[in-house]
Formats: structure tokens, C-alpha cells, sequence
């Protein structure tokens, strides 16, 4: 059974939630929750938070911005690097426009993945925010009173609400709609990497402090100056037909580096880069995704936020900040609907607009890198036009959410 939410009556009636996953946006979801007066638990497929090297990701002055809603944004900052500049250049090494950043925001944060994970986390349990682990949800069952959630390990768990913040190969999405989409493949498979920091890259690469470069051309290439003096990049190799995660996994690293030294042989600086790039130093990422436009948001009791519901690809430097925005969101509009249903509907309302542009943006992005579209030239559009709609947007809790 599949009650519509109009049996419960005030935003205030809903007091539990089970969030399922502990990536970036369970945890937020679950700050905001308790800020709004709703206790949630954490419940992650893995036996333990995220730990070890991972992929870098960034952080924009609206994440930030959303991350200081719950409290979370001095525990975030303490681990990543501010990296405030861009600079965008052809693949000859002909810069085409540079920004410093906004003087009123923050600098964007840039960190490994699985250190946002732990941020997060642990910033949360010292909320008083439970988590779970070792819980891979399987299965899912409404009654008017509440839903129930099914692990793999046997147990269940029962609340008022399911939030799945599971990914972008959410369980809980196929729950709400058996026929939802796939991630959607954007063309290349994404690799990093560490290019030493020696005499040699230091007269190859000139990178200045708290700058990003994005070097277009033949093919893309992201690169900065990490805190230990390495320069830290980003590249992608196009595939039309793109091996499983784990066929990525069994090619050996120098067969890959091999691979990426022959696409970018002669581009500025990609070539230099990957010269002083060693097999151990890399990182096969896989395939790079988005999620396409899904058409069911929320169904009955259960929601989606984050990758789960609109992931819109690396290419975008939003997938982290737009999660934990839409993380902030939903409990302020669970908080002051007078139902779950029409909370759910105000929500959807509220973020569908800005992360389907832009995931679509992200999208042309990627045919770039992909090679399927011209790269960008003279016109490149000013970068305080491109990054003004991201980064000054902002989430007032203060404000009632209205009908």
C-alpha cells in the first residue's frame, strides 16, 4: 500500500526518517533533519565510512554556503584546500580567460572524496546523528503508519520517511520507479593523477598558488597545485564503448598511462604532466556519468536527494554542492509542509530547475571532452557570467517555504 501523504497532518507529525547512504548527502540530510526537528539514521551498504585515497572533488561557495546551515562548513573547510583562481586555456597553452573568484564568497574547497565523506561523518556523530553500517538495502514496504526498510543482512528498519541519498545507482530510485533511468555515459572514462613535485615539472608546468587550470583542446585536461606540492590532474580518455568499472580495474596502471601519453601527446601541459606521472601516482576513476532527467522524484513515504536523483557528472564542479544544497532543502520543506506529499512536491519544485540546467550543461561538457564538439574558443562566455547563477545561490532557512 501506498498512502499519498495526506494522512499525516503537520510538517511537524513526521519525527523519523531513514536516510540510506552515507556518501555526501546522507549526512547533511540528516543535520538538516535534526535542525528541523526530524531524528534520522544513517544507513550505509559499506561495513565502515569512507577511508583511503579516492578521486579529488570541489567544493563551490554555494555548497559552503549550505554546508553552514548545518553547522558543517569549518569542519569541511579544515579538510581541503582553497583554490579560488581558474584559468581556461586551448590545448596549445594560449589562455583564453582567467577568474579570481568572487571577492564577496569563499574560495572553492577542493579534497579527496573519501575525506568529505569523513568530514561529514564525523561532524555528524558528534551531532548526535546515528549511522549504521554493513546495511545494503534490498527492499522497501509502505503502510499508512510509516515504511519499512529491508537489508541485505536480514534486518529491518521502520520510520515515517525513506530518503535514499544511495548514488547514482540508487537502490531506492528503482524502488520508486521500477523504470527510472540509468546513469547516462558521457563519453570518456575519467583518470587522475599526481605528477611529482620535482625540478623537472617545475620547469615544464608553470602553475601559480589557489589557481585551477582547465586546458581544452584535442583533448581536456584539469590540473592544480596540491598542498604537498604536487600538482594534482585530471583527464579523460574518450571510449565509445566503455569497459565495466571492473574491466577499468584489471588493466594495469602503465598500460592506462601509456594510453593517455599517446591521446595527449604534444597538448600543453597534458603531455609534460603525464611525463612526470607514474603508474603508482594514477587513478582510473571509470566512466564518467550523469543522471539524465528522472521523471519520479519522491513516490508515498520515500524521496531521493543527491546523485540519486540528479548526479550532473564531474564536468560540472556542482555534484558535491548541489547534493548537499538539495540535502538542506528537503528538510526545510518537510519542516514547514503541512504533509509529507506536499513537502515532497515543494521540494521537487524548488530544485528540479537549477540541477537539470545544470546537468544539461554539464552534458555539453562532456561532448567536449568526449570529442563529439568543438572545443571552446575566442567567445569563451565571461566566467563571472558562467560561475555568478552557481555560486551565489543560497538556501534562507530562516524563510517559510511557501504553498
Amino acid at each position: 500500500m501506498h498512502d499519498n501523504g495526506d494522512l499525516v497532518g503537520h510538517g511537524g507529525d513526521i519525527r523519523t526518517a531513514l536516510v540510506i547512504g552515507g556518501g555526501v548527502a546522507g549526512p547533511v540530510v540528516a543535520l538538516a533533519l535534526r535542525k528541523a526537528g526530524i531524528a534520522a539514521t544513517v544507513h550505509e551498504a559499506y561495513p565502515s565510512a569512507a577511508d583511503g585515497i579516492g578521486a579529488w572533488l570541489g567544493l563551490a561557495p554555494n555548497g559552503l554556503a549550505a554546508l553552514a546551515t548545518v553547522g558543517a562548513d569549518a569542519a569541511v573547510r579544515a579538510a581541503g584546500q582553497p583554490v579560488p583562481g581558474v584559468v581556461m586555456a586551448d590545448g596549445t597553452g594560449r589562455q583564453l580567460t582567467r577568474f579570481d573568484g568572487f571577492p564577496e564568497l569563499p574560495a572553492t574547497m577542493t579534497m579527496p572524496r573519501d575525506r568529505l565523506f569523513r568530514a561529514l561523518t564525523d561532524h555528524a556523530v558528534a551531532e548526535g546523528v546515528r549511522f549504521a553500517y554493513g546495511k545494503r538495502l534490498v527492499g522497501a514496504e509502505e503502510t499508512a503508519a510509516g515504511v519499512t526498510a529491508r537489508f541485505a543482512d536480514g534486518t529491518t528498519a521502520t520510520a515515517d520517511l525513506l530518503i535514499g541519498a544511495d548514488g547514482i545507482r540508487s537502490t531506492v530510485r528503482t524502488l520508486i520507479d521500477p523504470a527510472a533511468p540509468a546513469p547516462e555515459y558521457g563519453g570518456v572514462l575519467s583518470f587522475g593523477g599526481f605528477a611529482a613535485a620535482d625540478s623537472g615539472i617545475e620547469a615544464d608546468v608553470e602553475v601559480a598558488p589557489g589557481t585551477m587550470y582547465f586546458a581544452f583542446g584535442r583533448a581536456f585536461m584539469g590540473y592544480w597545485r596540491g598542498p604537498d606540492g604536487r600538482l594534482i590532474w585530471f583527464a579523460g580518455l574518450p571510449v565509445d564503448n566503455p569497459p565495466s568499472q571492473e574491466e577499468v580495474a584489471r588493466v594495469p596502471a602503465a598500460e592506462w598511462l601509456d594510453r593517455l601519453r599517446a591521446l595527449y601527446s604534444g597538448h600543453v601541459p597534458g603531455e609534460r604532466l603525464l611525463r612526470h606521472t607514474a603508474p603508482e601516482e594514477l587513478m582510473a576513476v571509470g566512466r564518467m556519468e550523469r543522471m539524465p532527467s528522472v521523471p519520479h522524484w519522491h513516490r508515498g513515504r520515500m524521496v531521493l536527494v543527491g546523485d540519486a536523483v540528479h548526479a550532473p557528472s564531474s564536468s560540472s564542479g556542482q555534484g558535491a554542492s548541489l547534493a548537499i544544497e538539495s540535502a538542506v532543502e528537503l528538510a526545510r520543506c518537510l519542516r514547514d509542509r503541512p504533509t509529507y506529499g506536499e513537502a515532497f512536491a515543494a521540494y521537487e519544485a524548488l530544485r528540479r530547475p537549477r540541477v537539470e540546467a545544470i546537468g544539461q550543461s554539464a552534458a555539453a561538457v562532456n561532448k567536449v571532452k568526449a570529442g563529439k564538439s568543438a572545443a571552446p574558443g575566442p567567445a569563451f562566455p565571461p566566467p563571472e557570467e558562467m560561475f555568478r547563477a552557481l555560486h551565489f545561490h543560497r538556501i534562507d532557512w530562516a524563510e517559510t517555504v511557501p504553498a
